[in-house]
């Protein structure tokens, strides 16, 4: 496929879903790929936890960038301490800030997107002290989530529950994605492509100045989802565990390869 958005995958946290998306990840051989901010959660990085699950994601993004694939980083909140080294370049590889593509004549403007969440900036023990409330949040749905399976009963998602029902979260939701494409109007990009706030969707959104296309990456914490651009068109894909049921893990021989893969485009030219 021609692109892969993907956005808050938060490695190094216990809510991340790493296997899932290293799956995903083996499975797909785009022209680019965008990882769109919150891929690594540097605000919540410990030493004593980051499994090999999140670091064979790591290892296969760089094997995708050593096969040809055009990999662009944007930074976010989480991972806000990378933008000291913001336009960095190293074979396929780049970091930026911020991303406009031109897809079949048509610009596509590509941010993380907490520029519009004043918690982040002026308040911003709160909102990391919201990042670890929301991670152990995570981590007792999925314990519950195990229970209701056990008896089971459909899963349950403590977190969108709270998203749906409080208003001032249902807001701060309407006014990201209005503040967004309002931006995008006013500045003739045909898309705008965002993260952070965990919300998937693709949505047309029109003015009296114009129109465009908005949408959201979602996560790989609950939603699962990545955006994929092909033939001119936008999909969503949610993971799907039973198209991986004969998925196989690389051998240690494979391995091996893919750790040379990875030192040649580290000290590539």
């Amino acid at each position: 496929m021609e692109l892969v958005v993907i956005s808050d995958t938060h490695l190094g946290t216990y809510g991340s879903h790493a296997k899932e998306l290293y799956k995903y990840l083996s499975s797909i051989k785009p022209n680019t790929l965008v990882l769109n901010g919150d891929i690594i959660d540097i605000w919540q990085f410990r030493k004593s936890y980051f499994p090999k699950s999140h670091l064979k994601v790591i290892q296969q993004i760089i094997t995708l960038a050593s096969k040809g694939t055009k990999v662009y980083y944007i930074t976010g909140n989480h991972d806000e301490m990378l933008r000291r080294f913001t336009d960095l370049n190293m074979g396929n590889f780049s970091l930026v800030d911020k991303l406009v593509l031109e897809l079949d004549g048509k610009k596509a403007w590509i941010f993380h997107g907490d520029v519009f969440d004043a918690s982040v900036h002026h308040a911003k023990w709160i909102a990391k002290l919201g990042g670890l409330g929301y991670d152990y949040l995570i981590l007792f749905n999925r314990l519950a989530n195990w229970f209701l399976n056990k008896m089971g009963k459909e899963p349950y998602s403590f977190s969108k529950k709270i998203k749906a029902s409080v208003k001032k979260a249902v807001k701060h939701i309407s006014d990201f994605e209005e503040t967004a494409t309002e931006l995008a109007i006013e500045n003739h990009y045909d898309y705008v492509i965002c993260g952070h706030i965990h919300e998937p969707k693709i949505l047309n959104k029109i003015n009296r100045n114009g129109s465009t296309l908005y949408l959201n990456s979602g996560d790989w914490v609950e939603n699962l989802t990545s955006l994929e651009y092909n033939k001119k068109k936008w999909k969503m894909r949610r993971y799907d565990e039973s198209n991986f049921v004969n998925f196989v893990s690389p051998t240690d021989e494979e391995e091996v390869l893919n750790h040379k893969l990875i030192a040649s485009i580290l000290f590539s030219k």
